[in-house]
């Protein structure tokens, strides 16, 4: 008579399951320091899959050490519809600020990349996922603004769910707002390099985010005018 003996064997360099470590690469779940990915820009070393990145960090990767300098930090959003779903308007955006560090969704500047001089809008999907209410849309404007009347490019990076419902018709008129910002940009004389992140979506994806004289997305990233899982509830599929 046989008996079965099972034997579990623990391998040193088998990752964690997701979830276990705060920077769990969700594609093949190696797990890595702050350090680590920060040398890798935030690139998993393993598979290659991108990281989210908060706007603070993109900028640090991408603008000469010294040479950004933020514009409009100030601009903050405000309740003109009183609006209250499960939570008050002004809760969920104080929430945000303290969660993030940021006032809005969007930081904008001016600063240079490998020694070019440009604007620079860079928005963060921590702050309320990344949607584009009034101050959002004022800030992309500006930062348009900026880069024609200096005359340098505008480098766009994009993270964002969409129109931000909580503004209703108000965040819906950033579209056309954004739009004509870049066209004014393009008047100059001056690109838009849009670059899209995961994800981008909905309404920054119809607006700003693919007007760039060069677009440039992440690789795997979701780009969509109605992400999957609206399409799920509205198709029941």
């Amino acid at each position: 008579m046989s008996s079965r003996i099972d034997v579990s064997i623990e391998h040193r360099n088998v990752p964690e399951p997701p979830g276990k470590h705060p920077n769990t690469c969700p594609q093949c779940a190696s797990h890595y320091r702050d350090d680590e990915l920060e040398a890798a820009l935030w690139v998993c070393p393993h598979c290659g899959h991108h990281f989210t990145m908060r706007a603070r960090s993109r900028i640090a990767t991408l603008a000469d050490e010294g040479t950004f300098v933020e514009e409009a930090a100030d601009l903050r959003s405000e309740d003109p519809l009183d609006f209250f779903d499960l939570r008050p308007y002004t809760e969920r955006l104080a929430e945000a600020e303290m969660k993030t560090g940021l006032g809005e969704a969007m930081v904008i500047g001016h600063g240079a990349i490998d020694g070019n001089a440009c604007g620079l809008a860079v928005m963060d999907f921590a702050f309320m996922g990344g949607s584009m209410g009034s101050v959002v849309g004022e800030k992309f404007s500006r930062a348009c603004d900026g880069a024609a009347q200096r005359g340098v490019p505008l480098v766009s990076v994009t993270a964002s769910g969409g129109a931000r419902m909580q503004e209703g018709i108000l965040s819906l008129m950033q579209l056309p707002k954004t739009v004509c910002a870049v066209e004014d940009l393009h008047d100059s004389g001056q690109p838009l390099i849009s670059v899209m992140t995961h994800p981008t979506t909905a309404g920054v994806l119809a607006s700003f985010a693919s007007l760039g004289d060069v677009i440039v997305a992440e690789p795997g990233a979701l780009l969509a005018f109605t992400g999957p899982r609206v399409v799920q509830q509205t198709t029941r599929e």
